[in-house]
């Protein structure tokens, strides 16, 4: 009778840890080698050796579609970047700077007698972190908060992030 109650008791606990609530902030993934961000898919993904170790759904600036042109377009940049800072006091609870402009988007927004920006960043959201819904930054690339620490973990500084269509 002991085993069976022992038994029983194993399992509910085991049933228990199953289920228990994933804590985001003190998640170990590995540390990303790259990020793609797929603009038209709504989706950021941390690639480390090739292979995808996470995905994140992500909201855009309010008019996603094309590249950046200039500052307040409300386009989030396409092309190469990295990962070049990152701010602890954001707020928009944590935020990694991504390295636009670059020659070809100053080149770009002169074109239109303009400057092209350069605050861009993946960031997190404003007061207790709730999803935001639809598009609403201002070019930038927004997940949740509890995602944004997850990201800030596995992203150093010179992290290249790829930004497709």
């Amino acid at each position: 009778m002991r085993l069976i109650v022992k038994l029983i008791l194993a399992l509910g606990l085991g049933l228990a840890l199953a289920f228990a609530p994933i804590d985001h902030a003190s998640a170990q993934l590995p540390k990303a080698d790259k990020l793609v961000v797929y603009k038209a898919k709504r989706t950021l993904h941390l690639i480390r050796k090739g292979w995808v170790i996470r995905s994140y759904a992500i909201k855009l600036g309010d008019k996603p579609v094309g590249p950046k042109i200039f500052e307040n377009d409300g386009r989030t940049p396409e092309g190469q970047y990295l990962i070049d800072g990152r701010n602890p006091s954001s707020r928009f609870h944590l935020s990694l700077h991504i390295s636009y402009p670059r020659a070809q988007d100053v080149a770009r927004a002169m074109k239109y007698g303009s400057s092209p920006g350069g605050e861009i960043f993946i960031h997190g959201t404003p007061g207790k972190g709730g999803r935001y819904e639809g598009d609403w930054t201002n070019g930038c690339i927004a997940v949740a908060n509890h995602e944004i620490e997850e990201i800030w973990h596995a992203v150093e500084d010179g992290t290249p992030i790829e930004i497709k269509p």
